[in-house]
C-alpha cells in the first residue's frame, strides 16, 4: 500500500518560512540508523529490529491496523475567520473511498481512478496523510530516503528532541520530491513536524502534533497548530471500525 506526500490546496492554506538552522546532532543515514529492539510475542527470547520509521508507526498502533475495517473522519482547517472541511470514509482492505459533502456523496476505488475521481483523490491523500502519517512511514518506505538525528532543537518548542527526515523520490505520487522533518522524544510520538515542498531548505509549513487520542488501538493526533498566525488543522468525527 502506497500513499504519497502532502498535497495542500493553496487557496485554503498559506505557508510561512522559518529558519531552523543551529541543530546540534550527529547525522545518521539509513545504513547506520539506530535500531530498537522489542521482544517477539511468540518467542520471548527472540528480538526484532525496528528502524526509526517503524518504531514511530508501532508507537501509534501499527499492529492494530490489520484489524481496521473502516475509518471515518472530517478534515478541518480554520484560518483567521474562515473554515474549510472535508469528510471521508476509507475501507483500506478494498481501498474504497467515500467523500461526503452537503451537496453530494461520491464513492470510488483508488485502483480505478478516472478524470472525475483523481482530483478528489488528491484531497483524500492529503487529508489521510495528516491523519495517519506515522503509518505512511512504513507504507511508503520504498519511496523515500531518510536520516535520523539524535539531538536537535525543535522548531516550535525549541527543546531537545530527535528528528527523522524523509525525502520522497522524484517519480511517485501527486507531489514528488517533498521532504518532511519529524520531531519526537524517546516514546517515538511525533510532537512537531516541518513540511518542505520540493525538498527546499526553508520550511513551507511548521505545525504541532497534539491532542492524541486512542481509537481502537490506533493513536491519532487530532490537532495541528501552526507555529505562527491564526491557523489550526484538526480532525472531528473520527471513527475507527475494527473487525
Amino acid at each position: 500500500m502506497k500513499n504519497y506526500t502532502l498535497f495542500i490546496f493553496i487557496a485554503v492554506l498559506s505557508f510561512s518560512a522559518c529558519n531552523t538552522k543551529g541543530e546540534k546532532g550527529k547525522e545518521y543515514t539509513t545504513d547506520t540508523e539506530p535500531v530498537y529492539v522489542e521482544k517477539n510475542e511468540e518467542n520471548s527470547n527472540a528480538e526484532k529490529i525496528l528502524s526509526t520509521a517503524e518504531a514511530i508507526a508501532k508507537a501509534n498502533g501499527l499492529k492494530k491496523w490489520d484489524h481496521v475495517k473502516e475509518i471515518k473522519f472530517t478534515f478541518n482547517v480554520d484560518k483567521d475567520s474562515s473554515h474549510f472541511e472535508r469528510s471521508w470514509s476509507w475501507m483500506p482492505k478494498y481501498n474504497k473511498v467515500t467523500y461526503f459533502s452537503k451537496e453530494d456523496t461520491l464513492a470510488y476505488y483508488r485502483a480505478k481512478l478516472d478524470s472525475t475521481t483523481i482530483k478528489l483523490d488528491t484531497g483524500f491523500i492529503n487529508d489521510k496523510y495528516w491523519l495517519l502519517c506515522p503509518f505512511n512511514l512504513v507504507w511508503d518506505a520504498d519511496s523515500f530516503v531518510s536520516k535520523h538525528y539524535f539531538k536537535v532543537l525543535s522548531p516550535i518548542q525549541n527543546v531537545e528532541m530527535q528528528k527523522l527526515t524523509i525525502v520522497y523520490n522524484d517519480s511517485d505520487g501527486y507531489t514528488p520530491g517533498d521532504a518532511y522533518d519529524f520531531y519526537f522524544k524517546g516514546d517515538f510520538i511525533i510532537r512537531e513536524w516541518v513540511y518542505r515542498k520540493g525538498n527546499q531548505e526553508k520550511p513551507s509549513l511548521i505545525t504541532s502534533w497534539e491532542d492524541y487520542q486512542d481509537f481502537n488501538g490506533i493513536r491519532i493526533a487530532k490537532v495541528h497548530q501552526r507555529d505562527e498566525g491564526d491557523w489550526k488543522l484538526y480532525f472531528t468525527n473520527i471513527e475507527v471500525i475494527t473487525e
